[in-house]
């Protein structure tokens, strides 16, 4: 039985021939890059969302208060 695609590969399903020649012009998202969906985009706003939920389960037991309540939005 055959693996399927993961979110991770960097395609869907098997390549045309059209999907084979784009592909070997152009440099793949996850090489890197400045803009986008780059693999090191990716790294640091799951970093950054740990640290910002972290941050907010930490307010709310110092606080013994919700994010709203501690923010006076409630």
């Amino acid at each position: 039985m055959a693996k399927p695609n993961a979110a991770t590969d960097k395609g869907f399903g098997a390549k045309t021939d059209a999907t084979k020649k784009s592909t070997t012009q152009t440099s793949s998202p996850s090489e890197g890059g400045t803009f986008g969906f780059t693999q090191k985009a990716e790294i640091w706003n799951g970093r950054l969302a740990m640290i910002g939920f972290l941050a907010l389960v930490l307010i709310e037991l110092v606080t013994n208060q919700g994010i709203l309540e501690f923010f006076g939005l409630r």
